[in-house]
């Protein structure tokens, strides 16, 4: 199957986004003073919940940019 350029593009952005975006709210998250990802210093669900959800949007938009990034090589063949 081939994707079309435009479509590679835009998954190939998502997949960028993606890092952008999950990667700064994990850094974020560890750094958080409002009281809800740690208790006394140990993580709290809150936490575990939300690390967990950026550590599978930071994959599967891995997963998407990679495949955007085949795309767009393809295209050019």
């Amino acid at each position: 199957m081939k994707i079309g350029r435009l479509v590679s593009w835009f998954l190939f952005a998502f997949g960028v986004w993606s890092w952008v975006v999950w990667i700064t709210f994990a850094k974020n998250l560890f750094k958080d003073a409002s009281g809800l990802a740690f208790d006394n210093g140990d993580p709290t669900g809150y936490f575990w919940v939300h690390l967990t959800l950026a550590i599978v949007s930071f994959l599967l938009g891995t997963a998407i940019g990679v495949l955007g990034f085949r795309g767009i090589r393809a295209n050019r063949r």
